[in-house]
């Protein structure tokens, strides 16, 4: 057993001083094979119990699987000093602070919410509230408060989606025009930003859901001057300073008189040509059409609780999306819900 002892010992000595020796985990598996392994030194020496007496046999196992013990402890701190020598080196490597970084990819606000934002802003420094409501809607404020009964022919041009008889997605932001009077007393001034949804085929210019921006004010005096003035500067905060406006006689049931509004093309600046050639935007008008807009009808006025000949006021009704098509020089509004990145890329 004195020899066997010695033998173990021994065996021991050789592998601490190679272990010091190594240099990576290729060298620790070679001693881990080597002295352990299945050919190894120490199953060289487990073969060799079969030649003791009955007796020791035991004893030299137990002899065996202590200094077994033993060396796989000192190449596990092996690994162990290897594994941390290899960190430090990895911390140590020297890095070109002035290098530039990766550029970080950012979102950006929507074209929409940006012409939205840039409408707001514009109109609250005006002194405007701005004013959200439901998206859905009573049919009574969506159409008989506006002056739409159910026989007018304009509900068949906005083709509702209805969710029971009296409840309808709103077609337009106008409703609010009646909750806002009916809250409050003349004088009022407000812009409604929201959605609204109608029955409309998908194509290059339509969505069944859309944007608006309802523009209202009611006082003492109030009149197509103050609405042709404050169209006006909103057009020229979208698209600069020498912008213009005009209106065209119209029809709609809730203001009387009516008028389409259109403003000077931005890209052609109303010449009706770029480059030499034909405006793709305006078509050579020179002019785009934005929206609808009015003096608010009397019997609005007398729905709500206003006396009509006291008071007098005007609405409009842009389109973001038709605005952002302008001002980005777009062809489709379909591309505003495709959360294309390339599309909000350039249009950030």
């Amino acid at each position: 057993m004195t020899d066997l002892a010695s033998t173990l010992s021994a065996l021991e000595d050789r592998l601490t001083a190679e272990l010091a020796g190594v240099a990576g985990a290729g060298g620790l598996d070679e001693l881990r094979v080597r002295f352990l392994g299945r050919s190894g030194e120490v199953t060289a020496i487990r073969r060799g119990i079969g030649n003791l007496p009955p007796a020791d046999r035991p004893t030299a196992g137990k002899v065996i699987n202590a200094a077994v013990e033993r060396m796989e402890g000192a190449l596990t701190a092996a690994a162990g000093r290897l594994a941390g020598a290899a960190l430090e080196a990895q911390l140590s490597e020297t890095i070109d602070v002035t290098l530039p970084g990766p550029p970080a990819r950012i979102g950006s606000i929507h074209p929409i919410r940006r012409v939205m934002r840039d409408i707001g802003g514009y109109f609250t420094r005006l002194g405007f509230a701005v004013l959200q409501g439901p998206e859905i809607e009573t049919d009574a404020n969506n159409f008989d408060a506006l002056n739409i009964p159910p026989d007018h022919p304009a509900r068949e041009g906005l083709d509702s989606f209805y969710l029971r008889p009296d409840l309808v997605l709103r077609t337009h932001t106008s409703p609010m025009q009646v909750r806002a009077m009916r809250e409050s007393g003349p004088p009022i001034a407000v812009i409604v930003p929201g959605k609204a949804y109608r029955r409309d085929a998908v194509d290059a210019r339509h969505l069944y859901q859309f944007h608006q921006v309802e523009g209202l004010m009611v006082g003492h005096g109030i009149h197509f001057g103050h609405l042709k003035g404050v169209l006006t500067g909103m057009m020229r905060e979208l698209f600069g300073p020498h912008q213009d406006v005009r209106f065209r006689p119209s029809f709609f049931p809730f203001t009387e008189p009516s008028a389409e509004i259109d403003t000077t093309c931005p890209g052609c600046a109303g010449s009706g040509k770029r480059d030499d050639v034909q405006c793709r935007t305006c078509g050579g008008s020179g002019w785009i059409e934005i929206g609808g807009s009015g003096m608010v009808h009397p019997n609005v006025l007398r729905t709500v609780g206003y006396d009509p000949d006291v008071v007098a006021g005007w609405a409009f009704g842009v389109g973001p999306e038709r605005l952002a098509m302008v001002r980005y020089e777009m062809n489709d509004i379909r591309d505003f819900v495709e959360n294309t990145p390339s599309f909000l890329e350039q249009t950030s």
